[in-house]
């Protein structure tokens, strides 16, 4: 593994492409609306990500063109081109002494491992959590040594460290606790562990206050008294740290001989966990996170976790795992432990070397996935009922008695895509306890620290999390005024990033030129996710030949342009939405320009390109 990183340099402004010629064009902003669009069918007006991707006949022959203009709308620097067509570790791993208290740490875990000591990983019930703590259990197995897990229950502990469990762990003979994925504000409980003589180091990525927890070491980029240097890395997730401590963990041992006698720990190997944390917990998937889920994806591929490959076959995948399924397929069953079950069956499956043991656990966890879905369509629907009252609001504040908390931080992403508010559902007890509450905002919008200043405020019991993603508890009789405390301090914000709201296009086609090559060529410029999108194409014009509701309230459509071409389309839970309603009815016999992600339908004995609609607008 390297020690150097050679970030990349973002500017404005990207390469225009026209006929495969490619130039320097200015700012966003200066823009005309893509293929004349000023407002969709769902309000946005259609701009260029980076520059006119008119290309009406298809890719044919321009596939590197098209390739370097995604790369540059995405912000990297023409002399960081070949850097980002393939991502490295060797190009974009830092040296992780670099962040702070990564040495006393490496070294602490070092002496647990020389002396034996008995080492418990405590860790979040979350993908992130899971991934993380089944890293550092892998990680200690490969250096001869063995760590237990520790996984709170979601219902009876809550989120984070508990002193009361701390302690006691201590009491039963660890001498060294490393928390992952939570502890970064959890002050009372680090305090009494500490109090109590118990090592504790914090691997987190959350936000942090100004005052640290007492503890050990806490390792973490989002430490408000890191280097800019380190804090360029604040967009790694739990597990992408945890990666970093264990290649220090490893540098630290080296010189002290103790792989003299044995091998090396094939980190590598560990990637394709880190790829499975940082996609499920929506990290930015750009700079070194880039690198870690090209890799990681490569690692899965290759089926090594016994675990992860049981899971990939309960999730019914039958080729080599991608980005999306990450987040779409095997996060959600990991998740789904945590949620609705057992909190330490993600762990167990994710470390476990017993092929009929991973077969098990794989598919009690689809069948939690499945269970949890149903709670949460009834959630969704209670709280979409309380959407009548909010439409007034910056944020979007959501409350019910009987709610489950497992649940909570999906609907609010469910209502946050809805409304296009950052938006907040609390569960509240039948019996009068604090109620739990989740986030998820929109970009530009800050939510993780307007929680943390609430809590700081007096408004909330605890409180934390990240720009996109929050968690809380907080007194019944308070949430009206934290409610108006949010308003207060976002409302600036929600104005400005609504106010900036666009479609960004990369690609505009007519239906011929929708084809497997051209999924293919796209995906190259991946993977894609938050803070990387994907490429956006827009198809036409078209005319609907076919537009229906199918599932779960997919909306499906079946669209012909005048190349004679045609091709399937669909949307994904839009059957409410005023989109669906409108390519349902007065659509019918005008034509369209149809906007969204190409995918490959490989389910057939031809493999076909369809498009995952996103938005639609007039073209007569």
């Amino acid at each position: 593994m390297g020690g150097r990183v050679r970030p990349a340099v973002y500017r404005r402004g990207a390469a225009l492409c026209t006929g495969g010629v490619l130039r320097y064009a200015g700012a966003m902003e200066t823009r005309p609306a893509v293929l004349g669009v000023e407002r969709s069918l769902s309000g946005k007006a259609w701009r260029w990500r980076g520059g006119n991707m008119e290309l009406p006949g298809g890719i044919a022959g321009l596939a590197d063109d098209v390739v370097t203009q995604l790369l540059l709308a995405r912000g990297v620097a023409r002399s960081d081109l070949e850097l980002h067509r393939s991502p490295t570790l060797r190009a974009f791993l830092p040296d992780p002494a670099l962040f702070r208290d990564m040495t006393a740490a490496a070294e602490r875990v070092a002496e647990a491992v020389i002396a034996r000591e008995t080492v418990t990983v405590f860790g979040d019930y979350d993908v992130d959590g899971a991934t993380s703590a089944a890293l550092l259990i892998r990680l200690f197995r490969m250096l001869g040594h063995d760590a237990q897990a520790y996984i709170p229950d979601r219902l009876l502990e809550g989120y984070g460290p508990s002193g009361e469990a701390l302690v006691r762990l201590g009491q039963q003979g660890s001498s060294l606790i490393v928390t992952v994925d939570c502890g970064a504000m959890a002050h009372e409980a680090l305090a009494m562990a500490h109090d109590a003589g118990v090592d504790v180091i914090v691997v987190d990525h959350h936000k942090c206050a100004a005052e640290l927890p007492r503890t050990l070491a806490l390792v973490n980029p989002n430490r408000l008294d890191e280097t800019d240097a380190a804090a360029a890395h604040g967009h790694l997730a739990a597990v992408g740290v945890a990666f970093l401590l264990a290649v220090a963990v490893v540098r630290t041992l080296r010189p002290r001989g103790y792989f003299e006698a044995r091998p090396e720990p094939d980190l590598m190997a560990l990637l394709d966990l880190v790829a499975l944390g940082t996609v499920a917990d929506v990290a930015p998937i750009r700079e070194l996170n880039r690198a870690f889920v090209t890799q990681g994806l490569k690692v899965m591929a290759r089926r090594g976790n016994v675990g992860l490959a049981a899971l990939i076959d309960a999730s019914r995948l039958t080729r080599a795992p991608r980005c999306s399924d990450c987040g779409f397929a095997l996060g959600p069953r990991i998740n789904a432990g945590g949620r609705v079950g057992e909190a330490t069956l993600g762990v167990r499956l994710l470390t476990t070397e017993d092929p009929a043991e991973a077969q098990d656990l794989a598919a009690r966890l689809s069948q939690l996935n499945e269970e949890r879905r149903a709670i949460e369509a009834a959630v969704q629907e209670s709280a979409e009922g309380q959407l009548a009252g909010q439409h007034n609001r910056a944020v979007v504040v959501v409350a019910g008695r009987g709610w489950h908390p497992g649940v909570i931080g999906i609907v609010a992403g469910r209502l946050k895509d809805k409304t296009g508010k950052p938006t907040v559902v609390i569960a509240l007890d039948e019996a009068g306890a604090p109620g739990k509450g989740s986030g998820r905002s929109i970009s530009g919008v800050d939510l993780g620290a307007a929680i943390i200043a609430a809590h700081a405020a007096g408004l909330l019991v605890a409180g934390g999390g990240h720009a996109m993603a929050a968690g809380l508890t907080v007194e019944s009789a308070r949430i009206e005024q934290l409610a108006d405390w949010l308003e207060d301090r976002l409302a600036g914000p929600v104005a400005r990033a609504s106010a900036e709201r666009a479609l960004m296009l990369d690609l505009s086609l007519a239906p011929r030129g929708l084809t497997p090559e051209l999924v293919e060529t796209l995906e190259s410029a991946g993977p894609f996710g938050m803070g990387w999108p994907a490429p956006v194409v827009a198809v036409g014009p078209v005319h609907l030949i076919k537009a229906e509701i199918v599932g779960n309230g997919h909306l499906r459509l079946v669209a012909g342009g005048a190349d004679g071409a045609s091709f399937k389309a669909i949307a994904f839970r839009a059957a409410e939405s005023e989109l669906a309603q409108t390519l349902l009815g007065p659509a019918r016999g005008r034509k369209l320009w149809l906007a969204g992600r190409v995918q490959l339908d490989d389910w057939g004995s031809r493999p076909q390109a369809e498009l995952h609609l996103t938005d639609a607008a007039w073209a007569d």
